[in-house]
């Protein structure tokens, strides 16, 4: 929807190709659906969740095996991100490498956007 032709929305590491399609399978999941939503202090959080259907308006990514869905209103925060799995002796989880952020909160649960990239009223 917001892509380049020949060029993936997302990319996946090969850490959180391994960890989505692990979680696919033990959910039976089809894969992983990424949003954007409003809430925390710098104004906008991921959303993530294994579903067991493909919305037809979703951008699908498919990388050996893993398969993301990115739901259609994130699609344009979402462009150029990587998207990774690391394990560090306190936590684990995905890390997002995104372009398109300008500001994080302290925490890292939440982030502001690039303005340019919001839709107008």
């Amino acid at each position: 929807m917001f892509g380049i032709p020949g060029k993936q929305a997302v990319t996946l590491t090969p850490a959180a190709v391994k960890q989505i399609t692990r979680l696919m399978a033990r959910d039976s999941a089809k894969g992983l659906r990424l949003g954007v939503k409003k809430g925390g202090c710098a104004g906008m959080e991921y959303t993530m969740e294994f579903v067991t259907d493909i919305d037809p308006m979703d951008e699908v990514i498919e990388q050996d095996g893993a398969c993301v869905m990115i739901a259609p209103l994130a699609q344009m925060f979402l462009f150029g991100t990587e998207i990774d799995y690391e394990t560090s002796l306190l936590e684990s989880g995905f890390r997002f490498r995104n372009p398109n952020v300008v500001d994080a909160c302290g925490c890292g649960e939440s982030i502001r956007f690039d303005e340019s990239l919001a839709p107008r009223a």
